[in-house]
C-alpha cells in the first residue's frame, strides 16, 4: 500500500491546487480523479468551455450585428455559423488546459491515480480503476469531489431534450427555442450563448429578479441589458410541468398569481443549482454523513469531524465557486504542512460572464441594510466613461458601498465591460482594508475602464469628476 502525507480525492480547481501547494511545501501527495481528464467540472464541462462558447458566440454576434458601425461592411447573410468548428475550438481549449495540468502534476511530483476514490477507513482511500483496485494510505485526506447538477421533480433529464449544463455546452444544432429554468450565472451565460447564435431564449426564474446573489440595482440593469439582446424572462414563476413528445418539450409555467402559461420548446435547460457530489465517496466508513443541503460539516480549519479528513469547495458551506475552492485547497495544504492556512471569505468575488459582465465583492446594499450597517453609496455609469464609449460598451455601472463612519469599503459591484477583471482591484483594496477615499485617490490610467471604479469611489463623497 502506497503511503502519502496527503491524498486528494478530486482533481478540480480545489483539488489540483491543493495537490500542487502541498507538493511545493515538500509533502508527498497523491491525487485521485475518476475522470480521464484532470480539472474537474470547471475545466471539463463548466467554467472553461462556457467561456470559450461565450467568446465565440460574441464574435459571431458582433460580425452580424455590430461591425457596420465600425465601418466594417459585412452583409449579415454572408456570416455563416460553423457550429462544429465552434465546438471543436472549445474542446481544443479544454484539452490543452487539461494536458497542462498533467504536466504540472509531473513537474510537482504529484502521484496521479485515475479511478473512483472511496474512503475505506482512517487514512485509507481505495481507487477503483479499469485495471483493478488499489489502496492508498495517507496521513491526511482531502475531499474535493465538487458538485453535480441539481434535478427538479417533474423535469427528468434525458440528455437530449431536457438537459443539464453539460449537454447545453455541446448541442449539435442551435435550438429553435431554448427554455432555461434558473436565472443564476449558469442559466444566464448559456442562455446568452444560444441567443447570440440564433435561438429564441426564455428564462424562467422562481425569484423576482435574475442573479439572485447580486445587488438588486445591478441585477435589474443586467436583466434590462439581456432583454435588449432578445432574452425573454418569466420572473416569480416556476415550471409546474414539463413533458417530452415527438421531439418537443411542452412546458407549463405558473406565475406567483397562479396564472398558467403553456410554452413549447425543443430544448429545456434545467439550471437551478448544483448539489455536493458525495456519490460513492464512502463517508460512512469514517463516520461522516452529509448535513443540510448535502454539505459536509467542517470547522474553521476546514477539518471534518473525522480525524485527518478535510473537505473543501462545493462539498462544504459557502458559494460554489472555483476560486473559493482553490483558496480552500491551498489553505488545507498549508495546514497539513504545519503552516497557518487561511481563506478570506469576505473578499471572494462573484462573476456572471454575460455581456455586460457582472462582477461583485463584499456586501450588497440589501445585505448592508439587513445588517443595519450605516453606509454611503457612490455610483458611476459606464456611459460617461471614455473607454467604454469607444468600445460601444456603455451599459452598466460601478457601485461602491463604504462604511459611513470609517469609509472602509464594504462592497463593490460592477456591471459593464470586463467587470470580471475590474473587480480584482476592488478585491485587493478590500483585502488590504482600503477606504473609498483610498480607492478614489489611486491614479488610474486614462482612458481606461478602471476609471469608472475610481469615479464611483470618488462619488461616495460627492467628488465624481465626470458624472
Amino acid at each position: 500500500m502506497d503511503s502519502f502525507d496527503l491524498i486528494v480525492v478530486g482533481a478540480g480547481p480545489g483539488g489540483y491546487v491543493a495537490a500542487i501547494r502541498a507538493a511545493q511545501l515538500g509533502l508527498r501527495v497523491a491525487l485521485v480523479e475518476k475522470e480521464k481528464l484532470l480539472g474537474g467540472t470547471c475545466l471539463r464541462v463548466g467554467c472553461i468551455p462556457t467561456k470559450a462558447l461565450l467568446e465565440s458566440s460574441e464574435l459571431y454576434h458582433a460580425a452580424r450585428e455590430r461591425m457596420a458601425e465600425h465601418g466594417v461592411a459585412i452583409a449579415p447573410e454572408a456570416v455563416r455559423l460553423d457550429l462544429a468548428a465552434l465546438m471543436a475550438r472549445k474542446e481544443r481549449v479544454v484539452g490543452e488546459l487539461a494536458a497542462g495540468l498533467g504536466q504540472l502534476m509531473k513537474k510537482n511530483r504529484v502521484a496521479v491515480h485515475h479511478g473512483l476514490g472511496t474512503l475505506k477507513g482512517e487514512g485509507v482511500v481505495e481507487v477503483a480503476a479499469q485495471a483493478g483496485r488499489s489502496e492508498l494510505r495517507g496521513r491526511a485526506v482531502l475531499l474535493a469531489t465538487g458538485s453535480a447538477p441539481m434535478a427538479v421533480p417533474g423535469m427528468s433529464f434525458d440528455g437530449r431534450h431536457v438537459v443539464t449544463s453539460t449537454e447545453a455546452l455541446a448541442f449539435d444544432r442551435v435550438p429553435e427555442h431554448l427554455i432555461v429554468v434558473g436565472a443564476g450565472a449558469v442559466g444566464l451565460e448559456l442562455g446568452s450563448v444560444w441567443r447570440r447564435l440564433g435561438a429564441r431564449v426564455t428564462v424562467v426564474e422562481m425569484l423576482p429578479e435574475v442573479a439572485p446573489f447580486a445587488d438588486r440595482q445591478i441585477a435589474l440593469l443586467l436583466r434590462r441589458a439581456l432583454k435588449k439582446q432578445g432574452l425573454d424572462f418569466r420572473l416569480s414563476a416556476r415550471v409546474a410541468q414539463a413533458g417530452v413528445a415527438s421531439g418537443r418539450v411542452a412546458v407549463v409555467v405558473e406565475d406567483a398569481k397562479g396564472q398558467i402559461e403553456q410554452l413549447d420548446c425543443d430544448r429545456l435547460l434545467v439550471a437551478v443549482g448544483r448539489r455536493p457530489y458525495t456519490d460513492g465517496l464512502g463517508l460512512e466508513a469514517v463516520g461522516l454523513a452529509p448535513g443540510p443541503g448535502g454539505r459536509i460539516g467542517i470547522d474553521q480549519r476546514l477539518a471534518t469531524a473525522s480525524p485527518g479528513v478535510y473537505a473543501i469547495g462545493d462539498l462544504v458551506a459557502g458559494p460554489m465557486l472555483a476560486h473559493k475552492a482553490e483558496e480552500e485547497g491551498a489553505a488545507v495544504a498549508e495546514l497539513v504542512a504545519g503552516k497557518a492556512g487561511r481563506v478570506s471569505y469576505a473578499t471572494i468575488p462573484s462573476i456572471v460572464y454575460t455581456s455586460p459582465e457582472l462582477g461583485q465583492v463584499g456586501l450588497t446594499e440589501e445585505q448592508a441594510k439587513e445588517q443595519a450597517r450605516e453606509y454611503k453609496v457612490g455610483k458611476f455609469f459606464f456611459k460617461a466613461n471614455g473607454r467604454a464609449r469607444t468600445m460601444g460598451a456603455e451599459d452598466g455601472m460601478v457601485k461602491v458601498l463604504a462604511d459611513a463612519q470609517t469609509d472602509r469599503l464594504l462592497g463593490v459591484h460592477i456591471l459593464g465591460p470586463h467587470a470580471s477583471e475590474l473587480v480584482a482591484e476592488a478585491v485587493a483594496a478590500m483585502e488590504l482594508g482600503a477606504s473609498a477615499a483610498d480607492l478614489g485617490r489611486a491614479v488610474h490610467a486614462h482612458p481606461t475602464l478602471s476609471e469608472a471604479v475610481k469615479e464611483a469611489a470618488l462619488a461616495v463623497h460627492g467628488r465624481a469628476v465626470h458624472a
